[in-house]
């Protein structure tokens, strides 16, 4: 059938998007539909009760149990489309995961999505997999001479893992991480982390263990810690065409990062800014690999030598991806526009002052040592429309009670994961 979205006007009619997950992304695709075209009825797939979404005006929000386990994601998307065009077969539904599960998921069963309908706005699976793995992506970055951290790998495979180096030896502290984060995600480890923050000898051979003996078979990364606090992390959003040219990008400083070791580098304060050299080595990158839609680079000024170093790209929008919007440009309608309506999509940079925000200013007061940097954090903050990516004028009250039961919460969690630990990473 041919598509019957042949113009903006028409997308309210038939563009069905459906939303896999219920974080902040989730929130932030829901409203920039409804703020850039109108519509007024998402699809949320979640396996719990979240309810700053499942409360909103513009959800339709359905649980899935185990939606990211086998088969299920790809059955489930399977018979919403088969539902979506029984009411409407003019219908086109539009698929958006929220994280690298999500995403591996989609890319992996996307010729089946495609097939039941679906506009698929991501990577094939082949090239997902390849720039995903850690140690293929800093070879890459060897390749094009784009700076990262000092870097070993070992396999923790238990059949057959790789004899740990004499832990002394190595420089502390380190950071320790899984080169494959989805399969991470999945696995089932004693004392398990997102990132690991390791101090000395004694604690990398304890977390080694318990990665061994973990279902965790893939690669582990270890790698020279880059000294700065939270203002030296550099985030980079960028949305390539199917050449990999970048059409649009947006970036800054996070000036905090959620320290929650469940979620530890989840930026929560990110202050718009521009740099020339991360967005060249970015362009570099999506070039080389022929990377087209959305792709979200973790950086890191490094004080030393003056380099950003690149840690790793995620091959979707991220979490915070709502910043390209205070910067300028409807994060949603550059998916719209390449995969839906096939538009030429002129090189924008989404730089407007801006203070992405999703933290009480106390936090910030009390998070921030460098007075002068929070001085003019907190002025951009107060200048930024909407900083908060959950609250949302037109949504219920309902959302909007609970996105600011949200946004309080981080007080507490603060607290518990910062505060109280003098700013080391809590280890339980």
């Amino acid at each position: 059938m041919t598509n019957p979205i042949t113009n903006a006007a028409a997308l309210k009619d038939f563009l069905a998007p459906v939303v896999v997950g219920a974080d902040i992304l989730a929130y932030s695709y829901v409203r920039e539909l409804n703020r850039a075209y109108g519509i007024d009825r998402v699809i949320v797939l979640a396996s719990k009760n979240v309810k700053m979404l499942s409360e909103s005006r513009f959800t339709d929000y359905r649980y899935v149990d185990d939606i990211a386990k086998g088969d299920n994601l790809a059955s489930t998307l399977e018979g919403i489309a088969a539902e979506l065009k029984a009411a409407n077969p003019a219908c086109v539904p539009l698929i958006l995961g929220c994280d690298d599960v999500h995403a591996r998921l989609i890319s992996a069963a996307k010729t089946r999505l495609q097939a039941a309908g679906f506009v698929v706005p991501y990577i094939d699976f082949d090239l997902l997999d390849e720039i995903t793995q850690k140690r293929r992506f800093y070879e890459i970055c060897d390749e094009l001479d784009i700076p990262y951290p000092q870097t070993w790998y070992f396999s923790c495979d238990s059949k057959n893992p790789d004899p740990l180096m004499d832990p002394e030896s190595f420089p502390y502290p380190l950071i320790l991480k899984p080169s494959n984060s989805a399969q991470f995600q999945e696995a089932t480890i004693r004392g398990k982390r997102k990132i690991y923050e390791i101090e000395d000898a004694r604690e990398l051979i304890d977390v080694w263990e318990s990665i061994v003996a973990s279902d965790y078979d893939n690669t582990i990364v270890l790698q020279d810690f880059i000294p700065g606090d939270d203002s030296a992390i550099r985030t980079l959003t960028t949305f390539s065409d199917a050449r990999g040219d970048i059409r649009a990008v947006s970036g800054g400083v996070v000036c905090l990062q959620d320290h929650d070791p469940t979620a530890l580098g989840n930026p929560l304060c990110i202050m718009g800014e521009r740099e020339e050299a991360i967005i060249q080595c970015a362009q570099k990158f999506l070039k080389h690999t022929h990377y087209r839609g959305f792709a979200n680079f973790d950086i890191k000024y490094d004080e030393r030598d003056g380099s950003f170093r690149f840690f790793e790209v995620n091959t979707r929008a991220g979490r915070n991806t709502y910043y390209m919007s205070l910067g300028g440009v409807n994060f949603v309608t550059l998916i719209v526009r390449e995969f839906v309506l096939g538009e030429p999509i002129a090189y924008e940079e989404a730089y407007r002052p801006f203070v992405y925000c999703c933290v009480p200013p106390y936090v910030l007061r009390r998070s921030i040592p460098n007075k002068d940097f929070l001085k003019k954090l907190l002025g951009v903050l107060k200048a930024t429309d909407e900083p908060y990516p959950l609250h949302y004028g037109p949504d219920s009250a309902s959302h909007n009670f609970w996105a600011s039961v949200m946004y309080e919460n981080q007080i507490r969690k603060f607290k518990r994961f910062y505060w109280d630990t003098q700013g080391k990473q809590l280890k339980e």
